[in-house]
């Protein structure tokens, strides 16, 4: 099974977050400022040996190369960041390439969002545009990627290049540049490129073309939030939510004897039950219920890619406004990727599996070693591979 991590590249400066976040602004800045908004809110998150590390350190590539090879991770799949001609974050993944010593499969997503402040701000002020171009572009950004389409460590489908697209559908000009893309492909001795796409947002156009992809990555896990809110979540919070404040104005009509004499203290510990305990704004969901999402889907087409998630909590970027999985641990990692690898053999047929995330810190999603878990999720990792017959 081919377990591959999405790569997060933000963990060295450029001018550019200089700029928009602070001299010297990386990922860690966000993950070090993290604070635990209620009892038992596992932040902040710290690497094991409080290893912040600098990307642009190629031994520090070498290292998590090494850490996931033992623990049985497939390969990469580094996170590409360009916008018209401009690149961000590129140089981990162009050292990679270069040091082709460090052997290990990977392949590239193009993120092709436009830049925001939306970490900060609900008004989402662009930072960098993203703009699509015409053929002239087009075949610029090609060149750009074909030596990584050409190193022998790529990840190929049938032959061919994997390249996932982050959202398609803000992509207008998307049929002829993917066209174009495969043209360029043979013009440059390769059989063809694989197209692969990733958010929930085009899976769900009802009206969308997606001829040129073989395959829909069912990025988790926000393919689970959109079943959870079909199936009915976000309705079921606003009844619970009435029923609290019907409890409580019934509650306050009432005497202090009556209370004393007819409830006693059984009716406010059932209220605080009820209420919600966390800041106003914060979206705490549970994990296993998350995860039984994820299991309970079926691929929707041929196409379908399981994916899996190690955690989830954005507050480190977001703060109030984010969202916390509560109730994580490598033991229930471990039991749901089982079953997850499982499924993807018999329900998907498929020899693929995406996994969020290798090093998302500052979501909550990260395999790597930290200081209250150590290497726990890494061989919850292996555990669950080799249960599924996995050689690691």
């Amino acid at each position: 099974m081919k377990t591959i991590a999405f790569y997060l590249p933000q963990f060295h400066a450029i001018p550019e977050n200089d700029e928009w976040w602070g001299k010297g602004f990386t990922e860690w800045v966000n993950v070090k400022k993290a604070e635990p908004l209620y009892d038992g809110h596992y932040q902040p998150r710290v690497p094991l040996g409080e290893k912040y590390y600098n990307l642009l350190d190629i031994d520090v590539m070498k290292w998590q190369v090494s850490l996931a090879k033992e623990y049985g991770l497939y390969g990469f799949c580094f996170y590409h960041y360009w916008f018209g001609g401009h690149k961000l974050l590129e140089k981990p993944v162009d050292a990679f390439l270069e040091h082709t010593e460090i052997d290990f499969p990977f392949c590239l997503c193009w993120a092709n969002e436009a830049w925001t402040n939306a970490w900060v701000s609900s008004k989402n002020k662009v930072l960098i545009e993203q703009n699509y171009g015409a053929q002239q572009e087009w075949k610029e950004h090609f060149e750009y990627l074909l030596p990584f389409f050409k190193d022998k460590r790529y990840i190929r489908c049938d032959g061919k290049p994997l390249m996932v697209i982050y959202r398609p559908e803000l992509i207008d000009c998307l049929n002829d540049m993917l066209d174009c893309w495969q043209q360029l492909a043979k013009e440059n001795g390769l059989d063809g490129l694989t197209f692969a796409y990733q958010q929930v947002f085009f899976a769900e156009e009802k009206s969308k073309d997606d001829s040129r992809f073989t395959y829909q990555i069912e990025y988790q896990p926000s393919y689970a939030w959109r079943d959870m809110e079909k199936g009915g979540y976000k309705f079921l919070s606003k009844c619970k939510k009435k029923l609290i404040t019907g409890m409580e104005n019934r509650w306050n009509k009432l005497s202090e004897s009556s209370k004393q004499k007819m409830w006693g203290r059984t009716f406010e510990s059932v209220l605080d039950r009820l209420r919600d305990v966390h800041p106003q704004g914060l979206t705490v969901q549970d994990y296993d219920m998350v995860w039984k999402t994820v299991l309970n889907r079926k691929p929707t087409n041929e196409k379908s890619v399981p994916g899996a998630f190690v955690d989830w909590d954005n507050t480190p970027r977001r703060h109030q406004s984010g969202r916390v999985f509560e109730g994580a641990s490598p033991e229930k990692f471990e039991k749901y990727m089982t079953i997850q690898i499982r499924r993807a053999k018999e329900v998907y047929h498929k020899d693929m599996l995406f996994l969020f995330a290798w090093n998302e810190w500052a979501e909550g999603g990260y395999m790597e070693p930290d200081e209250k878990y150590g290497h726990a999720y890494l061989e919850a990792l292996r555990n669950a591979l080799k249960a599924n017959g996995e050689d690691c």
